[in-house]
């Protein structure tokens, strides 16, 4: 049944975000084509696969390591701190905001993109600041808040063997 859940959101939340949001504003803004299959088209499907395939090592992550989904609404049990989490802290969140849609960018030559990207980094930064933080040091304490010293949130960094 876990895997199913994680499998589900997986599917639903890029789709959601880095699928049919986009889709919308390129769609409203009639800016829905590319010029042909080129190296802006290549670099941004590699890097939307990137983000993709990062989101997909975060959920696994999140079943074997955590025992639950990555979730707000049906958070882990236990702190996961290890893979994607020991270079930063939202893996997740900086594929489905930044990686997925860049490469979206690229792959349509539009910037409308990168203010829709902005807009859902700002609203995940104050999301993660006053809300998502918080609750993860009341629920895991101690271990959390040095996490929170040790890890960037945004910029990887090579991580510091303990």
């Amino acid at each position: 049944m876990l895997w199913t859940k994680v499998i589900l959101l997986f599917l639903a939340v890029p789709a959601l975000v880095d699928v049919l949001i986009p889709w919308l504003i390129l769609n409203l803004l009639h800016k829905l084509t590319y010029s042909s299959l080129g190296i802006l088209q290549i670099s941004g499907a590699i890097l939307a696969a990137t983000g993709l395939f990062a989101v997909g090592w975060v959920c696994q992550a999140f079943v074997r390591r955590g025992k639950d989904t990555p979730a707000p609404f049906d958070p882990p049990y236990r702190f996961v701190s290890t893979g994607l989490y020991r270079w930063l802290r939202n893996p997740m969140y900086l594929s489905i905001a930044v990686l997925i849609p860049f490469g979206e960018t690229l792959f349509f030559e539009t910037p409308w993109l990168i203010m829709y990207s902005a807009v859902l980094m700002l609203f995940l930064q104050l999301y993660i600041v006053y809300v998502e933080e918080p609750a993860l040091t009341k629920r895991f304490g101690r271990p959390y808040k040095k996490y929170l010293r040790t890890v960037p949130r945004w910029i990887p960094r090579i991580p510091k063997d303990n």
